[in-house]
């Protein structure tokens, strides 16, 4: 990637500032560690009342500002560029080096300090190094807004995926309060019940962005031993067959041989669970699910498969990014948080794998997570 950088030269000697453009011109600064390489742009002024204007139409990215100016002085054009402090860097160049005058330069905002006379080397030592802090900057700076911008766009989504449950829960916790259906305890069961749902909803929407965060954060401690797949999938169907079983969907599970593999088994349970419990969400009534665990090509290959509602192929497109949801009249009743497959997709990568679907709508969806074994745990993130 190649990035411009505007320089504007204030000093009141015309060959000076020739000099510089001149050394600057075809000069090339390769920053490799952000994979940039820097060209520069040379503007010139010769007075200090000029270089505040030229900085006003258009801000340069390096300063390279005489002390000594006619007018304004270049100190005093520092102190009045103290707003663009952080969008300019500037380096003073005089004839008059002395500690004194680096202090004082330093202390109104200046970067660094170029004594007059200097060599073209000199000059490009000086402006690689202050190449490679302006870009720092940019991106330090693009990234703190991109923090703003996930941030940002994380609350709402939270906020909106609780706002109804929210009103939901409170508008049963009025009616109960207010006795408005009268004697009808039935009716305050139900909402009770339904209000439970509601609270049960908003907890997963909490786990799962807990689930999230710690695993991009990288701050979650791994703890890798031996683990079998097929009980940790054999554990996931007792959990999800309280919720199967009035609706009379079975789940099987085919891990024959056993399959074991080096794992955090906190990590494979949330896949297990996450692929389960959706196989039983999104099936029909009297449907069935299965779950098979198996070895392929040195990998361990974890499939869920569901005759329910399915899905079109633009949909399972866009399936496995962050709080995605598809809302259609079979699904809308259906509670989730729109990051469980998001959180598996994540997963899967930390094992050097992926997660894939196959699915069509009214027959049923396909699950397939491909897991690998860590060739270091120890360094594993």
């Amino acid at each position: 990637m190649s990035e411009t950088l505007r320089i504007l030269v204030a000093d009141d000697e015309p060959g000076m500032r020739m000099g510089v453009a001149r050394a600057l011109r075809d000069f090339t600064v390769s920053l490799p560690d952000v994979n940039v390489d820097v060209c520069f742009e040379v503007e010139q002024a010769e007075t200090g009342e000029q270089t505040l204007e030229k900085v006003a139409a258009r801000p340069p990215h390096i300063l390279l500002l005489d002390y000594k100016l006619p007018g304004i002085s270049g100190l005093e054009v520092l102190d009045r560029l103290q707003g663009h402090q952080g969008e300019i860097l500037t380096i003073m160049i005089t004839a008059y080096a002395s500690l004194d005058t680096a202090v004082s330069a330093i202390k109104r905002g200046a970067y660094d300090f170029l004594a007059k006379p200097f060599t073209p080397e000199e000059l490009k030592i000086t402006i690689r190094k202050s190449a490679g802090r302006v870009i720092l900057a940019q991106q330090a700076r693009k990234l703190a807004q991109e923090k703003r911008q996930v941030r940002f766009q994380l609350i709402s989504v939270l906020a909106h995926e609780l706002k109804a449950p929210l009103a939901a829960v409170e508008g049963y916790l009025r009616i109960i309060r207010d006795r408005s259906v009268g004697s009808d305890e039935a009716a305050y069961c139900r909402m009770l019940e339904r209000s439970l749902i509601r609270t049960e909803g908003m907890r997963k929407l909490i786990g799962d962005l807990l689930d999230m965060t710690r695993i991009e954060s990288g701050l979650k401690r791994r703890e890798f031993a031996e683990v079998n797949v097929g009980e940790i999938a054999r554990a996931a169907i007792d959990t999800a067959t309280p919720e199967a079983a009035p609706r009379g969907i079975t789940i099987a599970l085919d891990a024959e041989p056993p399959v074991t593999m080096k794992a955090d088994r906190g990590e494979l349970e949330i896949i297990l669970n996450n692929l389960v419990s959706n196989a039983v969400k999104y099936n029909r009534d009297g449907g069935r699910a299965r779950v098979t665990v198996r070895r392929e090509d040195g990998a361990v290959v974890v499939a869920v498969s569901d005759t329910g509602i399915g899905m079109t192929k633009d949909d399972t497109a866009r399936l496995f990014a962050e709080f995605v949801r598809l809302k259609t009249d079979k699904t809308r009743h259906i509670l989730g948080s729109g990051l469980g497959l998001s959180i598996v997709r994540k997963l899967a990568t930390l094992y050097g794998g992926d997660v894939s679907v196959v699915s069509e709508p009214d027959v049923g969806s396909t699950f397939t997570v491909v897991l690998r074994e860590p060739v270091n745990p120890e360094a594993a993130p």
